[in-house]
């Protein structure tokens, strides 16, 4: 376990900090997943007999680290699943994307296409009736050396969305040779972090506004900023 932070922890919610290029949850892949990793945890530190219960309620892309929130309970997964839908739990992305949009800030509408065998995502017209409709919000706090960091407000949560969309208006993060990055260097790490998440707790019914923020390494190293 000393590749995942705990954050916050009671007997409701576990929110963790994902560790870039760490599945979200199991695949066909066999590799690492937080969920199995952090049930496993689970089991071993409450010495429980069977297997833990552990609720995932949103995803992150295999390449992007920062904030998870997991329900402990069925009765929170349930309920953090239900803010999702109703979209109370609101997700704050950070990316670095290359070049600068036109826009400081804008509302990107798309409709994505998923290809499961290739586990790639395309715009197609609202007209085909294949799409799913995806919504972003952004807005750019600062440019440096030809790159952009910008902060994203999700509407949706589209596979691979953040990074479609921005392709899709010429600007692909930084690192995502899948979506139109020239990688330079073959180590190079896509720059897109879940940096906030807000929520009400299931429980207590406290407003929760949990914020980690990027790691100390190029690009992220670029935007020295105290304000996410």
């Amino acid at each position: 376990m000393n590749e995942i932070r705990i954050i916050f922890e009671d007997n409701h919610l576990l929110v963790v900090e994902k560790p870039p290029n760490m599945l979200s949850q199991g695949d066909n892949t066999g590799d690492a997943d937080m969920l199995t990793i952090l049930k496993e945890d689970l089991k071993r530190r409450y010495n429980k007999p069977g297997e833990a219960f552990l609720g995932l309620v949103h995803r992150l892309d295999r390449p992007a680290g920062g904030v998870m929130v997991f329900g402990k309970t069925s009765k929170s997964a349930s309920r953090l699943s239900e803010q999702i839908r109703n979209g109370s739990l609101k997700k704050t992305y950070l990316a670095v994307i290359i070049g600068t949009p036109s826009q400081s800030s804008e509302t990107l509408e798309h409709f994505l296409e998923k290809d499961e065998q290739s586990n790639t995502v395309s715009v197609v017209s609202p007209q085909s009736g294949r799409g799913k409709k995806a919504i972003l919000d952004y807005e750019v706090l600062e440019s440096r050396e030809c790159l952009s960091l910008v902060k994203i407000n999700l509407h949706t949560g589209r596979s691979h969305q953040i990074r479609v969309q921005f392709s899709a208006i010429g600007h692909p993060l930084f690192g995502d040779g899948k979506y139109g990055y020239v990688q330079k260097r073959k180590e190079e790490q896509i720059a897109l972090w879940s940096v906030g998440i807000q929520l009400m707790h299931p429980t207590l019914k406290q407003l929760m506004n949990i914020v980690v923020k990027p790691p100390e390494i190029y690009p992220w190293s670029l935007f020295n900023r105290n304000d996410n």
